[in-house]
């Protein structure tokens, strides 16, 4: 896909780069350290993308500007006001419709990358590692936004740094559309909850590894780690790796179960039954519960006799009316499983206290539950 913008009486191209799947914009014009944000804020409202020539650092001003202009935020007693005219999954809906429109906005600075990932403009900062992480090997000049160029420097410094995982006792280093595991509270649940056994688990949907690597913390002798997204796999391989964990975790590519049976099988798949925007968003969203009806389904034919199934899962699709409590514990029943036990805990993440957030209420009831699920 190329996108195409006139500089210098010439109409020019170049190859449209887009994590998120957006398609190039139609309207581009060149823009300078000379706009103004409110001009930018309204060419952007109105689907025009802005390429950027000016200073970096400037540009990057800019951005936050426009930020500061999609994010206006109403006060509590608005919010309240509003909240008691529709309902949470309303309020749900309404927020990925301005989280989509904010994106899209945003979305609208561009930035022209030359070869071997350079940026070519005053004070612009090395790009190289962080897109050679994200994109792989340089194949061609390429125009994205800056908004996807910051997130890719975000995920290189995460990567570099690591996520501190206090029940792992270290940390974890997630790579770029790899689900970073900042809430804590639901390891806390699986570094804590009774073992059926220490022989073999199966980790399904593994991400970062992180689950693979707390069990192999708790003495589990083999755990096969699976997931389907190569940069998941890559992630995984590399931090078992880097724990010393690699004799006895192995990570294969899988879209759920890898064959045979196991005596305890770990999943936590995403949260919120909705469709992803974009690719990187499937960390979050599982269109129609896919992932969890598949575990569901698949787990009883997988495991061994007094073998269990731990399912991570938040009650935030429940509180938002995405799905009711009864139809989670029929697709329980129905594939054939009983809940030996679940197990609570409360998320403590600073949204909760967020009472701006449309979806305040949701997040203050929020519980994570880990549900030891046998066969029936």
């Amino acid at each position: 896909m190329l996108i195409s913008w006139v500089e210098g009486g010439a109409t020019l191209s170049a190859r449209w780069q887009s994590e998120a799947g957006v398609a190039a914009p139609q309207r581009v014009i060149i823009a300078d350290d000379t706009i103004n944000a409110d001009t930018a804020y309204r060419l952007a409202c109105e689907g025009t993308a802005m390429l950027w020539r000016g200073d970096f650092h400037n540009a990057r001003q800019l951005l936050q500007a426009m930020a500061r202009r999609c994010d206006q935020k109403k006060s509590p007693k608005k919010i309240n006001q509003e909240s008691a005219t529709i309902d949470l999954k309303q309020a749900f809906n309404l927020h990925r419709v301005a989280q989509a429109q904010r994106a899209r906005v945003l979305g609208m600075l561009l930035i022209e990358v030359g070869e071997n990932f350079q940026v070519r403009l005053k004070r612009a900062p090395d790009f190289q590692q962080a897109c050679s992480e994200a994109y792989g090997e340089f194949t061609s000049p390429f125009v994205a936004s800056l908004r996807e160029l910051q997130g890719l420097v975000g995920a290189h410094e995460w990567r570099k740094k690591g996520v501190p995982i206090e029940a792992l006792g270290a940390s974890i280093h997630p790579h770029y559309g790899v689900f970073s595991p900042i809430r804590g509270e639901y390891l806390a649940l699986l570094a804590n909850a009774p073992l059926p056994s220490r022989e073999l688990a199966f980790d399904i949907g593994t991400g970062t590894g992180v689950i693979a690597a707390l069990l192999a913390k708790r003495g589990v002798k083999k755990i096969i780690a699976t997931d389907q997204d190569p940069r998941a796999l890559t992630c995984a391989k590399e931090n078992i790796t880097r724990l010393g964990y690699q004799q006895q975790v192995s990570v294969k590519q899988a879209d759920m179960f890898p064959e045979g049976k196991a005596p305890l099988i770990v999943c936590n798949p995403p949260w919120l039954p909705a469709k992803p925007s974009s690719p990187i968003e499937y960390a979050v969203y599982d269109p129609n519960s896919r992932m969890l009806m598949a575990f569901l389904n698949g787990l009883k034919n997988h495991l061994t006799p007094e073998g269990e199934g731990w399912l991570i899962m938040s009650n935030f699709a429940e509180n938002l009316g995405l799905r009711t409590k009864d139809e989670f514990q029929n697709a329980i029943a129905h594939a054939g499983l009983v809940v030996e036990e679940k197990i609570d805990i409360t998320p403590k993440h600073g949204k909760v206290m967020d009472q701006t957030d449309r979806l305040h209420q949701a997040r203050k009831a929020e519980i994570t539950s880990l549900w030891r699920l046998k066969a029936n």
